[in-house]
């Protein structure tokens, strides 16, 4: 399989791994508009958005999981480079 190909199949798992996610939350782009600016504390802004980018990563690695899975079932060797 091409590094094309399985990263067309990691990202395609991604998709749906997110479609099962009841609620998914996206960044707030600016902290100026957010709630927790306007409360005094951008500290949460910038928490809020790590952990909603720890929330995508997390997707992410589950998705390179079953992939890696998936190869191993039908025999394919395991890649050994990044993305």
């Amino acid at each position: 399989m091409s590094h094309a190909d399985r990263r067309q199949r990691i990202h395609e798992l991604v998709l749906a791994l997110i479609s099962q996610q009841s609620e998914l939350d996206l960044l707030d782009g600016d902290h100026t508009g957010s709630l927790a600016a306007a409360q005094g504390n951008p500290a949460g802004w910038l928490e809020r958005n790590r952990r909603v980018v720890q929330r995508y990563q997390a997707l992410v690695r589950s998705a390179v999981t079953l992939d890696a899975l998936v190869d191993q079932e039908v025999g394919e060797p395991a890649p050994t480079g990044k993305l």
